[in-house]
């Protein structure tokens, strides 16, 4: 698959500047994220910037500063080699360490994933990734019944068995993600755990006894009722892909379908938020 390379001009730059515009560019369908020093760079598959309008979308941008664009066409060939210059070990305080295969163990921490660097948006150097895998090391994992609902590259997955879950289910409706999550569970010697190319309507059925959504606001909003529905009672659901500037919106439409907060959790201009099913 092709993508396309959005460099993000900003200026003044500021972080908070930035982590707006990629919860924006995130809610029209951009899916990875690289931030520079005074820049972003963000992606996005070719086949669905038809409809990118990038002067219209820089005009509603509820900052003062001046934003400017350049795009650039990324064949799928030179991805990877792109993509790999940019990859960096990520440590989650001493519980997590994320590496790829091309770097080398490193002691010290509960647990080292091996996440294979592409496109699939999960690495774990965004804030939303980073909350996720605290708020999964601060629940009870053991024993229980886990979907990572947009599981991007399975990392949330790869973790939730690695903490002793008996089964897991990661769902993406992306042909990118399921072939990642795919390729990262192999590379982690994973046996539970199920990958599905799907949405939120294909849950059918199932119940879980926890659900991590890692998405985005909108989408969060618009399949908070399935999520509720597929939880088990007292189950646990973690979002994130939330502005602070969000919770309040979440946290309301959570506890109008039986939803209680236990629990929330900032990094920057990021939440996350833990609720419980009554």
């Amino acid at each position: 698959m092709d993508y396309t390379e959005v460099l993000v001009s900003i200026k003044p730059y500021s972080q908070q500047n930035a982590e707006i515009i990629t919860a924006l560019l995130a809610d029209i369908g951009f899916e990875s994220f690289v931030e520079g020093e005074d820049s972003l760079a963000a992606y996005i598959p070719t086949i669905d910037t038809q409809n990118l309008d990038l002067e219209t979308f820089s005009k509603d941008l509820p900052i003062d500063a001046e934003v400017t664009f350049k795009v650039k066409n990324i064949k799928d060939e030179n991805w990877n080699k792109q993509w790999e210059s940019n990859f960096k070990p990520v440590t989650v305080l001493d519980y997590c360490r994320i590496r790829a295969p091309f770097h080398s163990y490193e002691s010290g921490y509960q647990l080292e994933v091996v996440m294979q660097p592409k496109m699939a948006f999960g690495t774990g150097h965004h804030q939303t990734t980073w909350l996720m895998i605290w708020q999964l090391f601060n629940l009870n994992i053991k024993g229980k019944s886990v979907l990572d609902m947009g599981c991007g590259t399975g990392v949330l997955a790869i973790i939730a068995e690695k903490l002793g879950a008996t089964d897991v289910t990661a769902i993406d409706i992306d042909e990118w993600a399921y072939a990642n999550t795919c390729e990262n569970i192999a590379a982690n010697s994973c046996s539970k755990i199920e990958v599905e190319q799907n949405d939120a309507n294909g849950l059918m059925g199932k119940k879980f006894d926890i659900i991590l959504a890692n998405i985005n606001r909108n989408i969060l909003l618009n399949d908070l009722p399935t999520y509720a529905k597929h939880l088990n009672p007292s189950g646990i659901l973690v979002m994130s892909g939330i502005l602070k500037q969000d919770t309040d919106l979440i946290i309301q439409k959570s506890e109008e379908l039986g939803l209680q907060v236990a629990s929330t959790q900032y990094k920057d201009e990021w939440a996350s938020i833990v609720t419980i099913k009554s």
